[in-house]
């Protein structure tokens, strides 16, 4: 009797566990789900804002797209410039990540991090080209506050790449003159890449990628390392 009461008790002790351990996740699924629904309502957005454009498109045309109400969407955004800030934060922010990931690299030379921030920011813009094109165009009509923190990173961006052409001058790799005005120049060759793009040209996204890549090592003056 008493080895079957403790099998029983274990028992409930053990259900309790599980479902003590579901209840832990129901928050964490619930913000899964509301942030799935979040970024369902932005890509529906980009579509639009880029096929018509920002202020041809209304909030009753986007929750129409997505076959819900208009305030389905207020749970999750205050107004429609709400939505373009949003969009247009994804347009740089991705870059600013991948640039940050590749300048941590300490085993990268500087001509090898740069190689590879162009790689993983070229394949970023063409990847997210509706969410650049859309903040091209529709930057005029971003918050003020919003469209100076997009400035803010973009500058962040182009410092970094500056600070990384400087590091390559002091190893011999590069030989650019003007740092900082040569990383703006690269960093809007890539981001015009997003307007004149297409999918189904006569070259694919790696074509692009490897041009992109070759082009701005001769703007570096790419020297070889001896071996």
């Amino acid at each position: 009797m008493a080895t079957s009461r403790s099998a029983g008790r274990a028992g409930r002790e053990g259900v309790a566990q599980l479902r003590g351990e579901a209840a832990a996740k129901v928050p964490e699924l619930r913000a899964e789900v509301q942030e799935f629904k979040r970024r369902r309502i932005l890509e529906e957005a980009r579509e639009l804002f880029f096929e018509q454009g920002y202020e041809s498109t209304t909030l009753d045309a986007i929750a129409e797209s997505l076959n819900v109400t208009k305030p389905f969407l207020y749970s999750y955004f205050r107004n429609k410039s709400e939505i373009l800030n949003a969009i247009c934060e994804i347009g740089i922010t991705e870059s600013m990540s991948a640039q940050e990931e590749v300048l941590a690299m300490p085993q990268l030379s500087p001509s090898e991090k740069l190689r590879l921030v162009v790689e993983r920011v070229t394949s970023i813009v063409i990847r997210d080209q509706k969410y650049v094109v859309v903040y091209n165009r529709e930057e005029k009509n971003l918050e003020a506050g919003k469209q100076k923190h997009l400035v803010d990173l973009r500058k962040a961006f182009d410092q970094r790449l500056a600070r990384l052409l400087e590091e390559g001058n002091a190893s011999g790799e590069f030989a650019v003159d003007h740092p900082r005005m040569l990383s703006v120049s690269i960093s809007g060759m890539l981001t015009w890449i997003a307007t004149w793009y297409r999918p189904r040209a006569s070259y694919t996204a790696t074509d692009v990628v490897m041009h992109m890549i070759q082009t701005v090592e001769r703007m570096v003056g790419k020297k070889t390392r001896a071996k």
